[in-house]
């Protein structure tokens, strides 16, 4: 029985090569590159970042301290916010690799063009946890990691990031803001209170462990 299979869908309509579908219940570990480190960067998507820039010099410093002969870096695939890492990786010569739910696929989702391999996970959700336990996605995105570093991020990524750190997997939370303005525009069109606090859910102090 297969537990991988590649597809020639990007979308629903576009095809890409990059794309690997992963069975429903396939291991997750079958997916991760042989022989190398994997190296996964958490934080915001469609909600974007206040600062761009602050964001890419805190994942420049943090990618400055792998090899890229070593190491791979694995994010969420599409081009939105921290995908934004993606173009910065291949700048210096990491081989790149991106895990996401099959929303994305369903959804047409953007994905970076810097991202090299795609897997889809077959799931009914974003990402996060259900019922206290994780999606398959985000239950992939933490057994394919050696180490994952969130740079601000949502529920999403505090679920992710929660779930590694208690597998003593080496872990890494560095503050950040969503974008203000994308914040503010998504209230007023849900017709809810404009936020008064863009910070992470993950906090606003930086931390490391182990």
């Amino acid at each position: 029985m297969n537990h991988v299979s590649h597809s020639s869908a990007a979308s629903a309509a576009s095809p890409d090569s990059r794309i690997t579908h992963v069975a429903k219940g396939a291991s997750p570990i079958s997916i991760r590159p042989p022989g190398r480190n994997v190296l996964t960067f958490l934080g915001y998507s469609g909600a974007g970042y206040q600062s761009e820039a602050a964001m890419l010099a805190n994942a420049a410093e943090v990618l400055d301290k792998h090899d890229p002969a070593r190491t791979t870096v694995n994010i969420g695939a599409t081009a939105d916010g921290i995908g934004a890492v993606y173009r910065l990786a291949r700048s210096r010569g990491f081989p790149t690799m991106g895990v996401v739910s099959s929303q994305a696929v369903e959804s047409k989702a953007a994905w970076s063009p810097h991202v090299e391999r795609i897997y889809v996970i077959e799931d009914s959700t974003w990402g996060g946890k259900i019922d206290g336990k994780l999606s398959p996605t985000s239950a992939a995105m933490v057994a394919v990691s050696d180490e994952i570093v969130a740079i601000g991020g949502g529920e999403i990524a505090r679920d992710e990031l929660m779930a590694a750190q208690a597998e003593g997997k080496r872990c890494r939370y560095i503050p950040a803001e969503s974008n203000h303005e994308i914040a503010r525009q998504k209230a007023r069109k849900a017709g809810k209170p404009v936020p008064e606090n863009f910070g992470s859910v993950l906090g606003a102090n930086a931390w490391e462990s182990p």
